[in-house]
């Protein structure tokens, strides 16, 4: 198990990966070999994974057993639910979100993928890209995914023959030139074998690329975060009631983007009241200035009314508050979108409702066609929507910031979240 010093693990900064692909692609298997070869599990661990192989039949450690968690994606041998895993190497800690690769299954991966830095796209090299490839760039490069890793694996399995790995790295191009712009890489693999995972592989000699950790490890994410707008979307107003802060009134959430810092002048939204950050407040001690993801509490120079669901945002750089917004959907439940439908919407932490005004077109994630005739939203589609609200709401557009640029509808008769929406 790797160690390292409490400080410099606290200082490393933080990769955020996802996994996409087909069915049996081997996204569970790769993501065991990334663990078990930085050596970033126990050994008991270990053990225990090679004991239920054996009891199994199995003729190596199965190594996706680390990953599929649940009971019935291992027996089926495959995932369901979206797994994290944690692990660190002595230059970036990772937080990993397998997600399943079935398309009924493919709503988790808009969970799992949500605030990822980076996406890796597998492709078994005995099938190349097929329509579920064509869908996971799709969802990767909708929620503005900076960074994607395409990892062709199963090498061993077509002689780690370098023409194939060509013609699949051609054919995704050629789909990917149709998407915005999105930074790709490309990597041959064998998960089971562990060649290009951790260790350069001897056995493809003509790639002359870094192997998967070492990506992963020197991807740039500075940039990944919008430090130019400023966003605080209010959760919690702290009054403590007592004497020694008898007039203490703070403003506790997660500042979503841009830099917050003490003297700023800043305007509350949607009511539009301007004053200053007197103090930036964490752990009991006053900060300097804030930034995007910190969790910090703001006090004003003026009591204004601002309350949980506000926006507090730079007077600088307002943005209007808004009751129609456009959004790209996923669609996360087997009940259909209803026309004219009637949703609970949450925003950050504000809560509203809201009527499905129009729903303008459907994509076809094959061909990336405007379905424009075809209006019926059901599981796993995606699809562009009009939405009225009973309250203004302040909003960016999601490729300027994917915190405030974000929504997901709920069904207020189940409490069921139906959708996850990307503001256009």
């Amino acid at each position: 198990m790797t160690d390292f010093s409490t400080q410099g693990y606290l200082n490393m900064d933080l990769l955020r990966f996802t996994t996409a692909g087909s069915v049996d692609d081997g996204k569970s298997t790769l993501i065991g070999r990334l663990l078990y070869d930085s050596k970033s599990i126990f050994e008991d661990q270990y053990e225990a994974i090679r004991a239920t192989s054996e009891k199994r039949g199995e003729e190596y450690v199965n190594l996706a057993l680390l990953t599929d968690g649940l009971r019935a994606e291992r027996e089926q041998g495959i995932t369901i639910d979206v797994a994290y895993r944690y692990f660190a190497t002595p230059k970036r800690k990772f937080i990993i979100a397998d997600t399943p690769g079935h398309i009924q299954y493919t709503r988790n991966m808009v969970t799992g993928a949500s605030t990822a830095n980076v996406a890796l796209i597998l492709i078994d090299a005995r099938k190349g890209v097929i329509e579920q490839t064509m869908r996971h760039t799709y969802i990767a490069s909708l929620l503005k995914i900076p960074h994607i890793i395409v990892c062709v694996n199963k090498m061993d399995l077509v002689e780690y023959k370098e023409e194939v790995f060509k013609k699949i790295k051609k054919d995704y191009e050629a789909f990917a030139a149709k998407l915005d712009p999105i930074d790709v890489k490309f990597i041959p693999i064998s998960a089971l074998n562990g060649d290009n995972v951790v260790d350069a592989s001897k056995k493809m000699n003509w790639y002359k690329g870094p192997a998967l950790l070492n990506s992963l490890e020197s991807i740039d994410i500075t940039n990944d975060q919008n430090l130019n707008d400023a966003r605080f979307p209010v959760q919690y107003v702290i009054r403590p009631m007592n004497n020694e802060y008898h007039d203490y009134r703070g403003y506790a959430g997660r500042v979503a983007g841009g830099i917050f810092k003490k003297g700023d002048a800043v305007t509350v939204l949607p009511g539009g009241s301007s004053s200053t950050i007197k103090s930036i407040d964490f752990a009991g001690a006053s900060l300097e200035e804030a930034f995007a993801p910190m969790s910090v509490t703001l006090t004003l120079q003026d009591e204004i009314d601002i309350s949980r669901g506000d926006l507090i945002v730079k007077s600088t750089n307002v943005i209007e508050a808004t009751q129609e917004i456009d959004v790209m959907i996923c669609w996360l439940t087997e009940k259909k979108l209803q026309p004219n439908g009637k949703y609970l919407l949450k925003h950050t932490s504000k809560d509203v409702r809201c009527i499905v005004k129009d729903i303008q077109y459907k994509v076809n994630i094959s061909t990336l066609e405007k379905m424009e005739d075809d209006k019926t939203i059901g599981l796993n589609d995606i699809a562009r929507i009009t939405l009225r609200t009973t309250a203004p709401l302040a909003v960016d557009k999601y490729n300027i910031n994917r915190n405030t640029g974000s929504i997901i509808l709920i069904d207020e008769a189940t409490n069921v979240t139906v959708g996850a929406g990307m503001i256009n």
